[in-house]
């Protein structure tokens, strides 16, 4: 792909700098004029043979190395430039952290994040680093979600770009042609970009041909995408007759359709431009709607994607940017929209990622794209990966890469979600106790909805979980710890938000009181609250207890005559003496702090009973151990509030 983004992109290598002045020797001038018209070999010669590079012809060099697939020598330029400290911009350390991503080099690539980050704060790629710096060990987990195939067809040209057309498969390459006069491209030396077609069975292609001979142009034609029926096609290409000033031949997108017999000829878009590109566009079912991929002046940098529609006199519209939550300061490019599911298939090298361009997925909530999430590994890799397109029904598809181990640069391959296809939302948290303290090593289990087990992890030191669920479902999680109790909570997917939050709280061998208040009027009404928690050997208020407390401090003040009394209970176990000392100072404590929030602290009173009034058959007698699960001593752990003196005239109490 380092060869095919130039196509799109206009590089423009003439990059400003604040504060640093240098006269650019003849070798770099020379230089700049060979990356201008994409000779980067020849750029690359030039730019090294100059003495004392300026900084912008240090990031040109770096630039033509890795449109060459020269990581390494482009990391090591970048490296000497941001070592230098002279003449930097922001986008240094982003160009930098890139480059170390194609070399693997992750914990590097994110300090220099950081540092561009604090430059730009405000920038998406910064807001999306720091959103998601911490996944890139579950980016990078293949937890089965995918199966990849390299389709038969790859050559050791370029090969990408795929598009459903019928039953068959419509691609883009490199591959050499038999003619008279062979054009080639001075960015990488191969052939122009030409349509061709093939057979698909399972993931593999197959028969591969020219796909339309009278679309095969003198320049750079293709991808192309088509509406359901195969009647209608849009595609990119070249714009034969630009007559810019830039002396940049931009793409553009031009439309043609099959009348049975033929393919007519092509007609242009009419938001084609000549000072800027406008290509990759993906038609939808009825042809009337198409995503595309352009640099517009207004949008948020390089390329964005948009959205146009066609109105009643068959009129494209106006197109409109799709927004923050897909397009970056940097390049998306290759918008696959899959209607039956509303699912945005999408590549981007500003989000953050595994490297290179990566594969995004997104969901149309009907007002915007939501759960916007990197596809992970083995689909996103080091290098580039782009162009995936899926069909909803059987959950294949293809996708293209440049990654290690292909036939040549760009490479086709079949892709399966063997999981679905549907955008995961986030579901994450912290394993903590009640102070909110992390607790590392806890094993999580996520169960759905009916008591299934989805899935399992044990948390690491930040104590942090994240799982990927479906949208609309109900979810439990589980957290187990020796020593600890199991702690729990439930969370669901119904809204919007594409991260929800649901933390575990670990709690160890704490006493839980269950409390409720006996209201005595001559209507008895009852207010069980829920469970207090002490922590083992102590009687200090924590704040899950405060929340139980307020409730009692706010009827008291509602019932200024209202008088209370507190009897605290322990379980059987440890001895009857230390049962009784316990208990009765957890019941002082909490009598302390309602008497600072109540007017005349008189009014309540507690006392501590040990493990007395227990109110099943869990008793502890002697050495005997009681065969009593947690849960049933649970029950005797309690904090009893008995209403001594009311003016209620009935008290209306919520039952939680």
């Amino acid at each position: 792909m380092k060869n095919k983004l130039i196509i799109l992109v206009t590089l423009v290598l003439g990059i400003a700098y604040n504060g640093f002045s240098q006269i650019k020797s003849n070798k770099e001038i020379k230089g700049d004029q060979y990356a201008f018209r994409y000779l980067y070999d020849d750029a690359i010669d030039a730019y090294k043979s100059a003495k004392n590079l300026t900084p912008e012809g240090q990031r040109k060099l770096a630039q033509c190395y890795l449109k060459m697939g020269k990581e390494s020598e482009s990391e090591e330029v970048y490296f000497k430039l941001i070592s230098s400290n002279a003449g930097l911009i922001p986008d240094d350390y982003y160009r930098y952290a890139m480059a170390l991503k194609r070399n693997g080099k992750y914990e590097e690539a994110a300090k220099s994040m950081e540092s561009f980050s604090k430059l730009q704060p405000m920038d998406l790629r910064a807001k999306d680093f720091q959103l998601h710096k911490d996944d890139l060990a579950d980016m990078m987990k293949d937890d089965g979600k995918y199966k990849l195939a390299s389709a038969a067809t790859n050559t050791a040209d370029q090969d990408f770009g795929t598009s459903f057309y019928k039953k068959n498969i419509v691609f883009t390459s490199t591959r050499s042609k038999v003619k008279m006069i062979k054009r080639t491209y001075n960015g990488n030396g191969k052939p122009f970009l030409n349509m061709y077609v093939a057979d698909a069975n399972n993931g593999q292609l197959s028969n591969p041909k020219v796909f339309v001979k009278s679309l095969d142009g003198k320049m750079h034609d293709g991808p192309a995408s088509f509406n359901k029926q195969g009647t209608y096609m849009a595609f990119t290409r070249n714009h034969y007759n630009d007559k810019s000033k830039d002396k940049i031949v931009e793409l553009q997108i031009y439309f043609s359709t099959f009348d049975g017999v033929k393919w007519a000829k092509p007609t242009a878009f009419q938001y084609n431009d000549e000072s800027y590109s406008v290509g990759h566009p993906c038609l939808s079912p009825d042809g009337n709607s198409m995503y595309f991929v352009s640099a517009i002046p207004g949008g948020f940098g390089g390329t964005d994607i948009y959205l146009t529609s066609k109105d009643k006199n068959g009129q494209w519209s106006k197109p409109v940017n799709c927004g923050d939550q897909i397009n970056t300061e940097a390049d998306e490019l290759f918008p696959f929209y899959e209607d039956s599911t509303k699912t945005l298939l999408y590549s981007s090298n500003g989000k953050f990622g595994l490297g290179g361009q990566d594969i995004f997925i997104a969901n149309w909530s009907g007002s915007e794209f939501i759960n916007v999430h990197n596809a992970g590994a083995p689909l996103n890799t080091k290098r580039d990966d782009f162009a995936a397109i899926v069909d909803a029904k059987t959950n294949k598809g293809y996708f293209s890469s440049n990654r290690e181990g292909g036939s040549g640069s760009d490479d086709i391959y079949g892709l399966e979600f063997l999981k679905g296809l549907d955008a995961r939302k986030r579901l994450e948290g912290i394993a903590k106790d009640i102070n909110s303290l992390a607790i590392p090593n806890v094993f999580v289990t996520l169960y759905n909805e009916n008591g299934d087990i989805l899935d399992t992890l044990t948390t690491k030191d930040d104590a942090k979980y994240l799982f990927m669920v479906e949208s609309n479902k109900n979810y439990k999680l589980i957290g187990k710890k020796e020593k600890f109790m199991d702690g729990e909570n439930t969370a669901n997917t119904f809204d919007k938000e594409m991260v929800v939050i649901a933390d575990i709280i670990m709690l160890t061998k704490q006493e839980i009181i269950a409390q409720k208040i006996e209201v005595e009027t001559d209507l008895v009404k009852i207010l069980e609250l829920n469970n207090i928690y002490f922590d083992l050997d102590k009687y200090n208020i924590r704040p899950d207890a405060e929340i139980e407390l307020n409730k009692i401090v706010a009827i008291m003040n509602e019932y200024p005559l209202m008088t209370v009394k507190l009897g605290a209970y322990t379980d059987c176990r440890a001895t009857e003496a230390y049962n009784q000392v316990l208990s009765d100072k957890r019941a002082k404590s909490s009598v302390a702090y309602i008497k600072k929030r109540i007017s005349d602290g008189k009014r309540i009173s507690g006392l501590g009973y040990g493990e007395t009034k227990l109110l099943n058959s869990c008793a502890c007698e002697g050495n005997v151990v009681s065969s009593c699960s947690e849960e049933e001593h649970q029950l005797n752990r309690r904090s009893e509030f008995t209403i001594i003196k009311s003016n209620i005239k009935p008290l209306l109490v919520n039952k939680q």
